[in-house]
């Protein structure tokens, strides 16, 4: 089974091709996270350049599905885990990408290569745990009832998962349900150190957080996040919360515009330069003189459905088997071979 990946789109795609790989030059990653940043990649497979109407170029790499996982867990997670995380997240990340083929959201290819879909970044970060992992996993997939699950994930969930309808569609999801995780909460540096790609230990707070603007520095952002002109913003108002706590409808106070919002992740990007860790989070007002401060104190980093990254490695340095870590984050499936 082979995966059609669109890895980049720019005016004009540079890159290098070598006897059996092709690198990629400036490829973008964690686009409009607040790790976004820029490096050279190099894949195996097919690479093709496509001509778009726009006068952009798309590289879209064309990998056995099998190759393909084995750089996603060592891009989302580094290949240096403990053995059954990179299990798990073989058996999750194929389960996605199965899923995502049948209904592909980009035209052209399958997924994307970067977090909109799953990270995939090529071979620099690859080791032969990860192609281990993959092997021993081989065609393995989650199911519900049968069907291959849409597995989701994120980097941790601040103590509690959350639940589909809190950021997709109003919809039950029977094995994207909430529970409490205990596991995120205080991870030793070591395991932080063996799990966490290079650029994710660059976020420290991931668990509990806090960030503040001043009333005319959140006007700000939101104007430019949003589009609209909300004049000077008075009030930040959650409605709606989701099972973690994770706000789905929030109210925007403004001195010329009021608006209901939602869900979790365009309450994030509105409310950050880049992205809000996650949405789940208070709000408190501090007066100075004649201005006043917006204080969000938070918890996770990510949406919080389905298997919380760091939780997940945790459960794997104490000793737990990938079919335990997968039950427990995705209550009352089975694992089967997929067709």
């Amino acid at each position: 089974m082979y995966i059609r990946v669109g890895i980049l789109t720019a005016p004009k795609i540079e890159f290098e091709q070598r006897e059996h790989t092709f690198v990629l030059k400036n490829v973008r990653i964690g686009i409009g996270f607040h790790w976004d940043r820029h490096e050279d990649q190099e894949f195996a497979g097919r690479l093709e350049i496509r001509d778009n109407a726009d006068d952009t170029q798309t590289a879209i790499n064309t990998i056995d599905l099998e190759d393909y996982l084995c750089s996603v867990i060592s891009s989302e997670m580094n290949a240096n885990s403990p053995m059954e995380l990179l299990k798990a997240h073989a058996v999750i990340s194929r389960s996605w990408a199965i899923r995502a083929m049948e209904h592909p959201n980009h035209e052209g290819y399958d997924v994307c290569a970067d977090d909109h879909c799953q990270r995939y970044e090529g071979l620099r970060r690859m080791n032969d745990r990860a192609v281990q992992a993959v092997r021993e996993t081989a065609g393995q997939v989650l199911t519900y009832n049968g069907a291959v699950c849409d597995c989701r994930y994120y980097k941790c969930c601040g103590g509690k998962t959350e639940v589909w309808r809190t950021c997709w569609e109003d919809i039950d999801v029977p094995y994207i349900q909430s529970v409490t995780c205990d596991y995120c909460k205080s991870p030793s540096p070591k395991v932080l150190r063996l799990v966490l790609n290079d650029y994710d230990q660059e976020t420290k707070d991931f668990h509990d957080w806090r960030v503040s603007y001043t009333a005319e520095e959140l006007s700000d952002i939101i104007r430019t996040k949003s589009g609209i002109d909300f004049g000077t913003i008075t009030d930040l108002i959650p409605l709606k919360r989701g099972a973690s706590g994770r706000i789905y409808e929030l109210k925007i106070v403004g001195t010329k515009h009021t608006e209901i919002i939602g869900k979790e992740l365009k309450i994030r990007l509105w409310l950050s330069p880049t992205c809000l860790y996650s949405s789940w989070f208070e709000v408190e007002k501090s007066s100075h003189l004649s201005s006043f401060t917006f204080h969000l104190s938070g918890h996770g980093w990510g949406h919080g459905a389905g298997l919380c990254q760091i939780g997940a490695a945790v459960m794997a340095s104490e000793g737990h088997r990938y079919e335990e870590i997968l039950s427990y984050y995705y209550p009352n499936t089975q694992l089967m071979i997929a067709d």
